[in-house]
């Protein structure tokens, strides 16, 4: 008898058709009232979940007895209790590696355009108002040769650190739980403490994961530690940093310019004082948002789906402690 599964995820039809060869599924197509509904109903009998961008709690899974597997299409796993998941040996896998080089462009995207100020400039010239060559009131500032501080120095930091020092000629410091000498070595990189970098970097990079430490790292005293020259960037998590000391120190000219892809609440509200300064660039959490790339993480979901059920080692099993053997 083939294994129940619940894809809240839409697939390409050859992922589709290679899940339904091997699984009953059961789609869930939009996360709405009537799809939560729809998914509370089939999780009583379902064997594996798979897709992203919901938050699974134990009062959710507690109707699930017969769960062995979740496949999230994505690399955080901050929408998953861990603990609750190894306890039940539910085994969680996550889709690394196939985004680094997606998201460290989307990242590099933000640097450019906050630094040399295109969505400000492009919608002046959008909207009629590029009248005569432009003057000191709208340069911007340069990129190549100045300082990259990153935080986080996992696989998306080591790809946005080779584009810099590669592509840039960027001098680059990094802060991290550990020093990394192979990244010290190809990119003539520099550890430094959280402070330190904050002082030092002309544009501070966020890469890494969301967890109970990392939670409101970059804060108000943080901010008072930047120079009015630095350029912030975000492409890991929005709950990383406090919005509204973000905010204020954007409006008071502490930091120059914030290019944000990840917000504390997501979508971002219409009426967001971010979106409001001209000195955000604001886009929705594409870090890892093309064609080629979705399709791979897809596909390396379902491949983590299919070994789990088989009762093989998913490659990217993100919890460990649950797997039996």
């Amino acid at each position: 008898m083939k294994k129940q599964v619940v894809l809240y995820k839409k697939l390409s039809p050859a992922l589709m058709a290679r899940l339904q060869q091997a699984c009953e599924v059961t789609l869930i197509e939009s996360l709405d009232a009537d799809g939560l509904m729809k998914l509370r109903d089939a999780l009583p009998s379902a064997h594996g979940l798979l897709g992203a961008s919901l938050r699974l709690d134990a009062a959710l899974l507690d109707l699930a007895p017969h769960l062995q597997a979740i496949a999230s299409v994505s690399v955080g796993v901050d929408n998953y209790d861990i603990d609750y998941l190894s306890r039940r040996k539910i085994l969680l896998s996550n889709t690394p590696d196939v985004l680094t080089e997606t998201t460290a462009d989307t990242g590099f995207a933000l640097i450019l355009a906050t630094a040399r100020r295109v969505v400000e400039l492009a919608n002046m010239v959008r909207s009629g108002q590029w009248h005569r060559n432009i003057g000191p009131a709208h340069f911007g500032t340069d990129v190549h040769g100045k300082t990259l501080g990153i935080i986080g120095m996992g696989r998306i930091g080591e790809a946005l650190a080779q584009r810099g020092h590669f592509g840039f000629g960027m001098p680059v410091l990094y802060h991290s739980q550990s020093r990394k000498p192979a990244v010290e070595a190809r990119f003539d990189a520099q550890y430094r403490s959280l402070e330190a970098l904050l002082q030092e970097a002309d544009f501070i990079c966020l890469t890494l994961p969301l967890t109970a430490q990392t939670e409101g790292l970059i804060g108000t005293e943080q901010f008072a530690l930047m120079r009015p020259e630095s350029i912030f960037i975000n492409i890991s998590r929005g709950k990383v940093v406090d919005e509204a000391a973000l905010i204020d120190a954007l409006r008071h000219q502490r930091i120059r310019a914030a290019g944000l892809d990840v917000f504390e609440r997501e979508p971002l509200n219409h009426d967001s004082p971010l979106l409001q300064l001209n000195n955000v660039v604001a886009t929705p959490h594409m870090g890892s948002a093309t064609h080629e790339t979705r399709e791979a993480m897809a596909r390396c979901a379902v491949d983590n789906l299919l070994a789990a059920l088989a009762g093989e080692k998913p490659v990217n099993l993100v919890n460990p402690a649950a797997w039996q053997g």
